[in-house]
């Protein structure tokens, strides 16, 4: 069987450099939000992964002098020492802190032929702009800057291994956006590492959280770098970054819509329509879901409750049965004419992070039309899709805490 794992020497931030130098997930800020962001930061991580903040006047956001930057940037970094390489593959033992929500896993590096043979599974489809933007900028520093979120079917014994690490002090104590506190543990030694690395490749799969496009654009590197190498021994492009936590302590969120417009219906014909396969209720206060099958809308400066009809939730079908499924396959496609939501640009996807505020705020603005609240995907139904080799609609799932940027980098010598 392929070696699911391996260790890797990171390339990373001493302690005193970390807040300076960490940054959120490249793809969770807009090209404006992650200028303000490196606003008197000058050693943001950003400014690697996302270097376009260096060169506002760029348009193209994928243009080569964009890509050239970062690997500038990183150099500098490197120079300044404000990133600075271990000198011995390692596992690290990574503790993130959200109010009263922690989870704990391993960063490490998964096999990219274990991922084409679907071994680390994935649930989503990939947009090829994104996915080509990821192989530009791994390409252009010769490095993975951002680490893909997974989980594994938790499991006792790498538990105890990681709670013991964690009796000793971390390499890096850090809080980053959102209060998150980011931990670090650093696992150098022999057996230890052998220890983990067994546990994992004894498992059948691991699975792709949140980091589709990462993972995807590690893969097309590998292959491009393996062209005409027949027999070659793996090198680290054969290998992509990942923090493995247990799927008993992944923390999913609603992932909520908003649409442009009612297609030319008014209100009173959107409830009209929606009374055949939903229990609609008014209410005067929010609407945040209490469980599957149940949506929030807002529409017209009023909040109601919509509740499907449980004979139309599909019992078989891992990907029909999803709350996001449901809304796109009963409201959002027959009743306000949405075409594929990978594309169609009337749609639009608010993370619940930003609260269900942040839905009214849209509407009542004439941002859009019509809002509404999920009930978070699970990573029970999230293992289930994967198994079954489906995959997921888009934006089904918001992970949080978010791992951060720049706390660890694979290198690929």
């Amino acid at each position: 069987m392929t070696t699911l794992v391996k260790p890797f020497a990171a390339l990373r931030p001493e302690a005193e450099h970390a807040a300076a130098v960490i940054a959120p997930p490249y793809d969770v800020v807009s090209r404006a939000e992650a200028q303000a962001l490196v606003a008197g930061q000058p050693n943001s991580f950003l400014r690697i992964s996302r270097p376009e903040v260096d060169l506002p006047d760029v348009a193209d956001v994928y243009s080569d002098e964009i890509y050239a930057r970062g690997a500038e940037n990183l150099e500098r970094f490197a120079a300044l020492g404000l990133l600075t390489r271990d000198a011995a593959p390692s596992y690290y033992v990574y503790r993130m802190r959200m109010g009263d929500h922690e989870q704990t896993g391993v960063a490490l590096t998964a096999s990219v032929a274990a991922y084409n043979a679907n071994r680390v599974r994935k649930h989503e489809r990939t947009r090829p702009d994104k996915e080509t933007d990821r192989v530009l900028n791994i390409t252009s520093l010769n490095a993975q800057t951002g680490p893909v979120l997974s989980a594994y079917r938790a499991d006792a014994a790498i538990k105890s291994i990681l709670d013991n690490v964690k009796q000793a002090a971390p390499i890096i104590d850090v809080t980053g956006q959102y209060g998150v506190t980011h931990t670090l543990w650093q696992v150098d030694d022999p057996n230890v590492i052998d220890t983990i690395s067994n546990a994992f490749d004894a498992m059948d799969v691991i699975y792709i959280a949140d980091g589709h496009h990462r993972s995807a654009a590690a893969s097309r590197v590998a292959a491009e770098r393996s062209v005409g190498a027949v027999g070659k021994a793996p090198t680290n492009a054969d290998f992509f970054l990942t923090v493995v936590f247990p799927h008993d302590e992944m923390n999913i969120l609603d992932y909520n819509r908003v649409v442009k417009d009612l297609k030319g219906l008014t209100t009173g014909q959107v409830l009209e329509r929606l009374s055949k396969d939903f229990q609609i209720d008014a209410t005067d206060a929010e609407v945040k879901p209490d469980r599957a099958g149940c949506f929030g809308m807002y529409i017209d400066g009023s909040w109601y409750r919509i509740a499907i009809h449980t004979e139309l939730i599909p019992k078989h079908d891992p990907v029909g049965r999803l709350d996001v499924s449901l809304l796109q396959d009963r409201i959002l496609s027959p009743i306000l004419g949405l075409g594929d939501p990978r594309l169609d640009p009337r749609v639009d996807f608010v993370g619940g992070i930003r609260g269900l505020q942040a839905l009214a705020d849209r509407v009542d603005s004439n941002d859009a039309a019509i809002a509404f609240a999920l009930f978070p995907t699970s990573m029970e139904q999230l293992m289930a899709v994967a198994d079954a080799q489906k995959l997921m609609p888009p934006k089904s799932t918001w992970f949080e805490p978010k791992l951060a940027d720049g706390l660890l980098t694979h290198v690929l010598d």
